[in-house]
């Protein structure tokens, strides 16, 4: 059955049902994802609950209603099919919406996936999106929503933007008008908030030469180039407020720099940006990168619910809310790099490593181990492993690298899926982020075995 098809017989079953319960993820993907179903499903006139799981497990199985809805589930399961089937869930009342590779299963649960079609680069929320608008055609304004979840993913990382069927989405989100396409953008984070030299310093993806990682740095290419951070009446400036002159001087001056230190990384300087015309400016609502990391904070901090009513549309005291999480999230992950950066890791070969005992929740160290690893050994990927208080037996394990390590080869997500499998674990994700949950007792080995996969990929 081909892709369309697939999301045709999903729209159908959804449609034939008296009432749908949704299972989530609790990241990004998993909350634009859920926020997409439940406003089409209600726009449908079913009724439908929500159900956020931080993964699918044993432990959480229980969070699935035992009742007569069909059970959809979205950003996960495909990879847990043993559970539904251990569970007792028969066929007919499961639908898995997922983009992570499918575990053969003997019981033939209905599917929407679009790895074994070739679309690696759709999230989740993609996937719910063409869903929803096979529902309805009018839930074409849900496009903004499921580009958040497909930015969120890292779907466009690589890339430099949103390709296949999720660049599809983003003209759909254009043509309702309430996406902004930037084709040629410079490839930053915190275009919408952050001011203009704070966005250059903190840019890793390339890596700038006397820019990265150098406030100072960045404060003297805007005196070099003539553009002012600031506002007349002293406000500091963000990026998206700059006139095309100015943005044209700063990135001719950004790619004389790389030049001038070898050339690495320029075809990596400009990106696909999605602006949200709809959203106030300066907001972290504006674009797509910025949207997704509330949505995340709200799911590391156990408030899901909070981003998928952002998703719908509350901007009241839930958008104030979720506004709080994310400024205090911001404080905690600050908190842990500083941490990471004053302990130190260990190096080997090929990896560097830390373990944070039980200092930061395991929500958050992933978060952590991206933003030192610009401040770090950038070549070798890092790994931080924290305890779990609700279960010591275990230890949670979070690793990051780079798109520069991605393109000679590292794949975090094949590592952790063979090293935790090997020792009594189980992990998963993509090349560039991955996370894994191992036996406690098998730390030290496990670190080992890592950088022996590590060192095999770089061969």
């Amino acid at each position: 059955m081909g892709f369309s098809r697939e999301v045709r017989s999903a729209a159908e079953t959804i449609r034939a049902a008296e009432s749908v319960s949704v299972i989530s993820h609790i990241d990004a993907d998993g909350i634009s994802s859920e926020a997409i179903l439940r406003v089409a499903i209600t726009r449908a006139g079913i009724p439908v609950t929500s159900h956020f799981v931080r993964q699918l497990e044993p432990l959480t199985m229980k969070t699935v209603p035992e009742d007569d809805s069909l059970k959809v589930f979205v950003d996960l399961g495909a990879g847990q099919q043993n559970l539904l089937e251990e569970r007792g869930l028969d066929p007919e009342e499961v639908l898995i919406l997922d983009h992570h590779v499918s575990q053969p299963c003997e019981v033939p649960y209905r599917q929407v996936n679009g790895v074994p079609h070739g679309f690696n680069r759709l999230s989740a929320a993609g996937i719910a999106y063409f869903v929803a608008r096979e529902l309805d055609s009018g839930n074409i304004d849900l496009a903004k929503v499921a580009i958040v979840g497909n930015v969120g993913d890292m779907m466009a990382r690589e890339t430099l933007g949103l390709v296949g069927p999720a660049a599809e989405i983003v003209q759909d989100g254009v043509a309702h008008g309430s996406v902004r396409l930037v084709r040629q953008d410079l490839n930053c984070y915190g275009t919408s908030t952050r001011p203009i030299h704070v966005c250059l310093s903190y840019n890793d993806d390339p890596r700038i030469p006397g820019i990265t990682n150098d406030v100072r740095g960045a404060e003297r290419l805007l005196e070099r180039v003539g553009v002012s951070p600031k506002t007349r009446d002293g406000r500091y400036r963000v990026w998206e407020e700059l006139e095309q002159d100015e943005k044209k001087a700063i990135t001719s001056a950004l790619v004389q720099q790389l030049l001038a230190n070898g050339g690495e990384g320029v075809d990596r300087l400009f990106s696909e940006s999605y602006i949200f015309v709809d959203e106030a400016e300066r907001s972290p609502l504006r674009n797509a990168s910025e949207f997704a990391t509330l949505l995340n904070a709200c799911g590391r901090w156990a408030k899901p619910r909070i981003g998928s009513s952002v998703c719908c549309g509350n901007r009241g005291q839930v958008y104030r809310e979720a506004e709080y999480m994310l400024n205090n999230h911001r404080t905690i992950i600050r908190e842990l790099l500083q941490y990471i950066l004053e302990t130190g890791v260990t190096e080997l070969s090929h990896l560097q490593y830390l373990h944070v005992g039980d200092r930061y929740p395991d929500t958050i160290i992933g978060i952590g181990a991206g933003m030192a690893l610009g401040k770090l050994n950038w070549r070798k990927p890092i790994l931080i492993m924290c305890t779990l208080p609700e279960d010591p037996t275990l230890t949670k394990v979070s690793m990051r690298t780079n798109e520069w390590s991605v393109r000679r080869g590292v794949d975090l997500q094949a590592v952790l899926t063979t090293a935790s499998g090997e020792y009594g674990g189980g992990g998963g994700g993509h090349p560039i982020a991955a996370g894994a949950f191992i036996p406690r007792e098998a730390e030290e080995v496990f670190v080992s075995r890592v950088n022996e996969l590590l060192r095999d990929q770089l061969a």
